[in-house]
C-alpha cells in the first residue's frame, strides 16, 4: 500500500476518532449546562482546554523533534481516552462533578498541545510533497463533516441512552485509531537531539529560527489578531444572537450552524481537488477577507434565516484555503529537522488569543453592547439603520464591528511586504 493510501487510511480512522471526541465534548456541555444553567460555566469549559494547550505548545517543541511521532501521537491519544474512561466511571458512581469536567478538559487540553504537532510533522513525513495541499483540504473537509454531525448525533444518543452511550461510543472511535496507527501506519523518523539548557533555551531556539524567517513569524502574529476578532463573536455570541433574533427559534439556529458546517465542507472539498496555489501567502489573506467581508457583515446585517444562513456559508468556505496556504508555507520553508518546535510555537503564538476572545466576546455582549442598544445615545439611531434594533442588535454591532476590524486586518497583512515575499516559496 502507498504512503497516500496509506494515509487515507490514518485519515478515516483519525477523523472516526474526532466523531467521538467532538460528540463528547458537545454531550458534556449539555451535561454542564443542565446542572448549572450557566453560560459561564459552559464559556469555561473551552477556557480550562485552551489555556493548558496554548502553555505546554510553547514547552514541548524540542520534544516533539526528539522522540518519535508515532509514539507521541499513541501516548496523547491515550491520555485523552482514559479522561473519557474516568468521566464515564464517576458517572456511573454518581460522583461526577462540574468541576471535573474542566479537570478533564485541561488534561485534554495538554494531551492535544503534543497531539497536534506530532501529527503535523508526521503528515509531511507521510504524505508526498505534492499531496499536501489535498491533504489540507481532506482535514477541513472531514473537520467540518464532524461539526455538522456531531451535535446531531450527540443529542441523538443523549436522548437514548444519555451522556454514558456517548463516553462508550468515544472510546470505540479511540480503539479504532489506536489500533489502525499502531498496526497500519509506519512514519519515517530522523530524529534530533537538542541540547538546551532549559526550556527557556528551548523556546528562543524557536522564536530565534522565526527571527531569520519573518515571513512566517508575520503571519503567527497577524492570524493571532485575526484568531482574536473570529472568537471574539462566533464562539460565543452567535448561537445567542440569532436566538434572540429570531423568537428563540431552535430550527432556525440549527439551519445556521448547518450552513455554517456545509460552508467548511464545500471549501474543504475545493481545496483538496484544486492544484497548488503559485501565492500561497495571498491565499491566506484574501480568503480572511472575505470571510470578513462576506460572512460578519452579512450575519451583522441580517434579519432573517436567509441572509444568515448564507453568511454562515461564506464565513466558513474561505477557512480551508487559510488553513491549505498556511501549512503549504510551514511545510517548505521550516527545516524537517526542526518542524516539531516550530509548529509548537506557531501553535502557541496563534491560539493564544483565543481564550481572551472568547470570554471578552461574552462580556462585551452582556455588559457593554446590547445595554448600549438599548440606551438613547444619536449613535444608537444610526447603528439600529445598520443592524436593526431589538434583542440581539448589540451581538450584531459587535458582528459589525469583528468584520471592519478583520477585514482591515486582513488586507494590511496582504500587502506586508515580509509576507508577500513567500508567494515565491
Amino acid at each position: 500500500m502507498g504512503n497516500f493510501k496509506k494515509y487515507i487510511v490514518l485519515w478515516l480512522s483519525q477523523s472516526i476518532s474526532q466523531l467521538g471526541s467532538s460528540m463528547t465534548a458537545f454531550a458534556l456541555v449539555l451535561w454542564v449546562y443542565e446542572q448549572t444553567h450557566s453560560t459561564l460555566s459552559v464559556s469555561l469549559i473551552s477556557f480550562c482546554n485552551y489555556v493548558p494547550y496554548i502553555l505546554t505548545s510553547i514547552f514541548i517543541g524540542s520534544f516533539i523533534d526528539s522522540h518519535r511521532k508515532k509514539s507521541v501521537m499513541l501516548v496523547a491519544d491515550s491520555i485523552a481516552a482514559m479522561t473519557s474512561l474516568f468521566t464515564l466511571g464517576f458517572l456511573i458512581a454518581g460522583n461526577l462533578a462540574v468541576w471535573h469536567i474542566y479537570i478533564v478538559n485541561m488534561i485534554v487540553g495538554v494531551s492535544t498541545a503534543f497531539q497536534q504537532p506530532a501529527s503535523s510533522v508526521a503528515i509531511a513525513k507521510i504524505v508526498p510533497k505534492n499531496k499536501l495541499s489535498n491533504v489540507s483540504g481532506m482535514n477541513s473537509f472531514s473537520g467540518n463533516l464532524v461539526i455538522v454531525f456531531s451535535p446531531m448525533l450527540a443529542a441523538m444518543l443523549f436522548s437514548v441512552g444519555d451522556l454514558p452511550l456517548i463516553l462508550l461510543f468515544d472510546l470505540f472511535s479511540f480503539a479504532v485509531a489506536f489500533c489502525v496507527l499502531l498496526f497500519l501506519i509506519r512514519i519515517p523518523e530522523r530524529l534530533t537531539k537538542g541540547k538546551f539548557k532549559s526550556p527557556f533555551a528551548e523556546i528562543m531556539f524557536g522564536f530565534h529560527f522565526l527571527k531569520t524567517e519573518k515571513g512566517i513569524l508575520y503571519i503567527m502574529l497577524t492570524m493571532a489578531v485575526i484568531n482574536f476578532f473570529s472568537r471574539l463573536t462566533y464562539e460565543n455570541i452567535l448561537s445567542p444572537m440569532i436566538l434572540a433574533r429570531s423568537s428563540e427559534n431552535n430550527i432556525v439556529l440549527g439551519i445556521v450552524n448547518a450552513c455554517m458546517g456545509i460552508g467548511g465542507i464545500v471549501g474543504g472539498l475545493l481545496v483538496s481537488m484544486k492544484r497548488e496555489s503559485r501565492k500561497k501567502a495571498s491565499m491566506i489573506y484574501v480568503s480572511a477577507a472575505l470571510s470578513f467581508l462576506l460572512g460578519d457583515l452579512t450575519m451583522a446585517v441580517g434579519r432573517n434565516v436567509f441572509f444568515w444562513s448564507f453568511a454562515a456559508l461564506a464565513a466558513s468556505l474561505p477557512l480551508p484555503f487559510i488553513m491549505a496556504g498556511q501549512n503549504l508555507i510551514l511545510y517548505k520553508k521550516i527545516p524537517e529537522n526542526i518542524q516539531g518546535r516550530v509548529f509548537a510555537v506557531r501553535n502557541a503564538v496563534q491560539y493564544s488569543t483565543i481564550p481572551f476572545g472568547i470570554l471578552l466576546g461574552g462580556y462585551l455582549s452582556d455588559y457593554v453592547f446590547e445595554p448600549f442598544m438599548c440606551s438613547n445615545s444619536d449613535i444608537v439611531t444610526l447603528l439600529g439603520k445598520i443592524v436593526g434594533i431589538g434583542a440581539g442588535s448589540g451581538m450584531a454591532v459587535m458582528f459589525l464591528c469583528t468584520g471592519i476590524c478583520g477585514f482591515v486586518m486582513s488586507i494590511f497583512s496582504l500587502f506586508c511586504k515580509e509576507i508577500q515575499k513567500l508567494n515565491d516559496c
